[in-house]
């Protein structure tokens, strides 16, 4: 038997060249893509507060400055934590709805200027937010004058500026996955007396799930990630976001505190990953397969 085994088996040589360069890439990508984590959870263990101390992984672990990070009044880390995850929700969750309605009536409605509509979507988004800051702060300093409850520090406001730019990528990728589903669903659904509403919400929605999904989770960690509107709009410590907040534990240099900010660096990674791990079976399932019959 031992014979018959050795008989079977593969030289090194030809398995690695086969095969087994995979998993030498595989292992170099997956420690590449892991050690900036571990980096930064070694640095939120040692409470020496500076990067230069925590070059040597673990060498001290504490959980200092986790309790610090909820110690200090003036920077207020979980109010920023709730701020993120209200604001973040609330925008992704617009944002696959407006995505998804424009989406819809692309991909199932004729009219006039349809395919100049779509691609002028795409257009838009080419250009950064950055450009059009100077005219969103002077447009919400306006509206905050007759509506402040939407207008400049306020987080509806904020969520108002997301919102605007929800359309273009989103939809573009939606109208796509639109497509994919077969229009002779939609035809017997009208022969039964539905209209559009129904349809959409009963029927498309439930059948694209996997792509309301992407979407959702992308415009999450956009959200979470954005800095540059987030710190002109919201000016109130207690009001901002933890992209804002954190940079305050790094932006003075007599007081950089490196360990804290690599705390909340940990735990602000909690949001992503559990809405990853909450929407995964809809990311990675096929949905549309088999819906005709």
């Amino acid at each position: 038997m031992a014979e018959t085994l050795t008989h079977h088996r593969r030289p090194f040589r030809r398995w690695f060249r086969e095969t087994g360069w995979r998993h030498v890439v595989g292992a170099a990508v997956v420690l590449f893509s892991v050690f900036p984590l571990i980096y930064v959870l070694s640095a939120s263990l040692n409470p020496a507060g500076t990067l230069i101390t925590a070059n040597r992984l673990f060498t001290t672990v504490s959980l200092d400055s986790y309790i610090d990070l909820f110690n200090r009044p003036q920077q207020p880390y979980a109010a920023w934590f709730l701020n993120t995850l209200v604001i973040g929700l609330s925008a992704s969750a617009g944002s696959v709805l407006l995505g998804a309605l424009a989406a819809y009536a692309f991909s199932r409605m004729r009219f006039t200027g349809r395919r100049v509509g779509l691609i002028t979507l795409v257009l838009v988004q080419m250009f950064p937010q950055l450009l059009a800051m100077v005219a969103i702060f002077l447009l919400m300093l306006g509206i905050g004058e007759i509506f402040p409850a939407i207008g400049l520090n306020s987080q509806a406001g904020l969520v108002m500026v997301y919102l605007g730019g929800a359309l273009g990528v989103n939809t573009y990728l939606m109208y796509g996955f639109f497509n994919t589903v077969p229009q002779s669903i939609d035809e017997a659904a009208r022969i039964d007396g539905a209209g559009h509403a129904r349809i959409f919400f009963t029927i498309i929605l439930p059948l694209v799930s996997p792509i309301l999904a992407v979407v959702a989770l992308l415009s999450l960690v956009g959200t979470l990630s954005e800095f540059v509107i987030a710190s002109v709009l919201l000016r109130d410590p207690q009001k901002q976001t933890l992209a804002v907040g954190l940079y305050q534990f790094i932006s003075q240099e007599t007081s950089q505190n490196w360990s804290v900010f690599a705390a909340g660096a940990v735990l602000a990674a909690i949001i992503p990953v559990a809405l990853f791990l909450l929407l995964q079976r809809y990311i990675v399932s096929g949905l549309v397969a088999g819906s005709v019959k």
